[in-house]
């Protein structure tokens, strides 16, 4: 029996069984959490794992394990909105100017440019700085961020779909360029954008890890796993555990993210379908 190709692929199985465990421990932290995010024991600073604790204790006696559960939450959370923000916005931009062409693409994508010569780590450090702390600043501070990369790939993708027959066979039959937009040419550019989105939600993470790393992120006690690694370097020399854990994690989740958008990309990418053909021949 012919086993399908999606269970073929090494990297979209690794990437979703992390992706998914994160998730559900992000979902479950409250059932999964040995104790409260904020209870201290300080007869236990800096307690390597244990029974009592599964992966020790911070500067302050809070269990590690129950910070980075809860952090998950706070971490998927902003990387979501960010994502869906950018992905929102940018593959508006995107299917507009690549629709239209002309003046309308000249003038969306200049104004992409402007934001693509801003560095992100600065553009987003002074936003955050301008609008204070917080989920929903951190979160469009990110949209404003990412938003270009749907821009650029939705852009050049409708650019090849609007000269398809079906597409031009729509104009021939009097549709609107709003039902064209988003009736004909979105659901034939969803695969790159899945793609981008998935690889996205990592680079949010690192992101928002950054913000809190630099004291730009949420502020304390909120248990965002840039907090937790920026506490563990203060403690590098005496005590690594705490960042040794804090950076795993993060690695980890981002390399689950990467992986699932590799493999997302092998399965939608018509091109790598073509390629693998070509080279089984």
């Amino acid at each position: 029996m012919r086993v399908p190709r999606i269970f073929r692929n090494s990297s979209l199985l690794i990437g979703a069984l992390i992706t998914l465990a994160i998730v559900l421990l992000a979902l479950l932290a409250p059932y999964v959490a040995t104790h409260g995010v904020e209870q201290m024991d300080m007869r236990n600073r800096f307690a390597w794992p244990s029974a009592a604790h599964w992966l020790g204790t911070d500067n302050f006696g809070r269990d590690l394990w129950s910070r980075l559960v809860y952090g998950a939450q706070v971490s998927l959370s902003i990387a979501i909105m960010s994502v869906g923000g950018a992905a929102i916005i940018g593959t508006t931009v995107g299917l507009v100017a690549g629709y239209f062409g002309g003046w309308v693409d000249l003038l969306l994508m200049r104004i992409t440019d402007i934001f693509l010569g801003f560095p992100a780590i600065v553009l987003s450090l002074a936003i955050v700085a301008v609008m204070g702390p917080g989920i929903a600043n951190v979160a469009i501070a990110l949209v404003i961020v990412f938003w270009t990369e749907y821009a650029r790939v939705v852009r050049s993708t409708t650019l090849v779909l609007r000269e398809q027959n079906y597409v031009q066979a729509a104009k021939a039959l009097g549709a609107n360029p709003a039902r064209i937009i988003f009736k004909e040419i979105l659901p034939n550019a969803l695969g790159p954008i899945i793609v981008l989105a998935s690889l996205g939600l990592g680079t949010a993470i690192i992101a928002e890890s950054a913000l809190s790393f630099l004291g730009f992120g949420l502020p304390p006690p909120t248990p965002t796993w840039g907090w937790t690694l920026a506490y563990g370097t203060r403690f590098m020399r005496d005590e690594p555990w705490l960042a040794i854990v804090s950076g795993a994690t993060i690695m980890i989740t981002v390399l689950g993210f990467n992986l699932l958008g590799d493999g997302l990309r092998d399965i939608l990418d018509p091109r790598q379908l073509s390629r693998g053909g070509n080279a089984k021949k």
